[in-house]
């Protein structure tokens, strides 16, 4: 990955899965059958939409890859690490390789916008000098390089989504996983929240977007996975091809 948040231009002439799942299945103690032998591939430097009704097993699939909840049979792994094998221990180690956008924003609202940055980046132990560095780069990339040292409930409800991005960013992550982060913003603003990453994904960084809107999906050529009741119904890359 690069040093800078913004980076250079990463080579994707080789396929080499960031997520695998193999023969996943995820029933909760409820009796609900989240997921049934699902079978993905996600490449490095892919951009992702999940889409599906509600209950279709969107959240599972991200709890599972972010390893908030573990499969009942079948492999997952994710950049590298075997999650269905992984001691607790080390999912700390796997989550510092991702960013995560959540549609509730997740600020908070006692620390100015430079410091919920920062945040992201004192948990996983950066020097100050670091922090100094590349928080303002991570706002000026979402076009908040003048907001610095306002408040969360100062901004708009895009702006507070565009600081949660720069979060999700700072670290320069292998993966970002957006979670309906246009659910709480107007339309326009939905448009650049996913052409800001489209951006981020241009730079070799894999994007993961759940969504339900279609308008969205639609507008932008990224593959598109669809869920219904727990199993793939369909994958199509860009352009319309079956994955």
């Amino acid at each position: 990955m690069p040093d800078s948040v913004i980076g250079e231009n990463l080579s994707q002439e080789t396929a080499e899965p960031i997520i695998e799942f193999r023969g996943v299945s995820k029933t909760y103690p409820t009796g609900t059958h989240a997921l049934e032998d699902v079978n993905l591939r996600i490449n490095r430097g892919e951009f992702v939409f999940v889409v599906g009704s509600s209950g279709a097993g969107k959240s599972t699939f991200m709890k599972l890859i972010m390893r908030e909840e573990k499969p009942n049979t079948g492999v997952i792994k994710v950049n590298g690490f075997n999650l269905t094998k992984m001691d607790s221990k080390q999912v700390p180690k796997l989550r510092r390789t991702m960013g995560m956008v959540f549609q509730d924003f997740r600020l908070i609202n006692t620390m100015n916008v430079f410091d919920n940055v920062a945040f992201a980046m004192h948990v996983i132990g950066a020097g100050n000098n670091e922090i100094r560095r590349e928080v303002p780069k991570a706002l000026s990339a979402v076009g908040l390089g003048e907001k610095a040292r306002s408040m969360p409930l100062q901004l708009s409800g895009g702006e507070q989504q565009r600081v949660g991005l720069a979060r999700a960013l700072v670290n320069a992550p292998d993966l970002i996983i957006a979670d309906e982060p246009t659910g709480n913003v107007d339309p326009n603003m939905s448009y650049d929240i996913v052409s800001m990453l489209t951006e981020i994904n241009k730079r070799g960084t894999t994007i993961i977007m759940v969504t339900h809107d279609h308008g969205l999906v639609h507008d932008f050529n990224h593959r598109v996975i669809m869920l219904d009741h727990g199993r793939i119904v369909a994958d199509n890359k860009p352009g319309g091809e079956n994955a």
